[in-house]
């Protein structure tokens, strides 16, 4: 703000006694679109029994803030997971307007920070935040990143399910099919993982035995790219997850173009997956939290209220 009063004053200096009025207004222009970049609202809507409810969100230095008025708080980290979730998307995904509105629905405050995955989970099982999201279902012995000999269990807990996707393998076009439905026919193969991602109990089991030669990404577009550099043999990731992250990157569109040419999905894909709510067992409140998300998660089921939400996002996309 003190450069754009700089610019203000001068102006005013340079400017004749007839021309100070439109230095002024020049003034007012650029204090609108200095707002217009440092804040960036959010709308969220969903519906219930025909009332339709709205929650605005404001940005700022990458903190979003919904809901201010509420006296309950609670802080959240998610990542850019398009189309589920992302910053970038119109609405910032489903997945996104569906956590605003449950939490919002009773009576949160609710602040997001969008992280690298591996960031987003530490900051989680460490306690510095009360829930993560998107998860996948975390098998019991599912070993910790964060904190040596412990499971991840032992430092969140999950909602009930909602909504997800699938996960299969991406290779590139045109080379041989050694998956053929059989995790055994890919032993030593390289495979490219997005660091702290939750895969498949079955893969992720045979991940830590080693049974594969992993290769570690920092989120799906690296692992894209690693793909691409024949430094890995197959990818493992959400093969819509994977294509949109490609096609909403900073990549110029003829790159953008040849990576989606070059890559396919292997059929028969792995896994359905549903998703859940992570909330850390850390912060003492935890079973409120999980109360409170389940209770939202059944009403909104019940309701048609996430059909109402997809919707709405597939309407914002168009």
């Amino acid at each position: 703000m003190s450069e754009i009063c700089l610019l203000y004053y001068s102006l005013q200096n340079l400017a004749q006694p007839c021309c100070k009025e439109m230095s002024q207004k020049y003034y007012l222009i650029l204090l609108f679109f200095v707002f217009a970049i440092q804040a960036r609202d959010v709308n969220v809507q969903y519906k219930i029994n025909e009332h339709v409810y709205k929650v605005i969100g404001n940005e700022k230095k990458g903190l979003y803030i919904f809901n201010k008025g509420a006296t309950k708080q609670v802080k959240l980290v998610t990542l850019n997971w398009p189309p589920y979730i992302s910053e970038h998307m119109c609405g910032q995904g489903w997945v996104q307007q569906l956590a605003i509105s449950l939490l919002s629905h009773r009576g949160y405050q609710v602040q997001v920070q969008f992280l690298p995955w591996a960031r987003a989970v530490r900051n989680t099982e460490l306690g510095n935040v009360d829930i993560l999201y998107p998860e996948y279902f975390i098998e019991q012995l599912a070993q910790s990143d964060v904190t040596p000999n412990t499971t991840r269990n032992q430092h969140l807990i999950l909602s009930d399910p909602f909504l997800g996707g699938t996960i299969g393998f991406i290779k590139r076009k045109g080379e041989k099919d050694k998956y053929q439905g059989q995790f055994e026919n890919l032993k030593n193969v390289k495979i490219g993982v997005v660091r702290g991602y939750q895969n498949t109990p079955e893969f992720d089991s045979l991940l830590d035995q080693n049974y594969f030669t992993r290769q570690l990404a920092r989120d799906d577009l690296q692992n894209v790219r690693l793909l691409l550099a024949k430094r890995v043999d197959l990818i493992i990731g959400d093969p819509l997850v994977i294509k949109h992250t490609i096609l909403s990157s900073q990549l110029s569109d003829a790159i953008k173009k040849s990576m989606l040419e070059s890559i396919e999905t292997v059929l028969p894909l792995i896994q359905y997956k549903p998703l859940h709510f992570a909330i850390s067992k850390k912060v003492p409140y935890w079973k409120i939290l999980l109360q409170d998300i389940n209770h939202a998660l059944k009403e909104f089921e019940k309701k048609g209220v996430i059909t109402y939400i997809k919707n709405q996002a597939k309407n914002c996309l168009n």
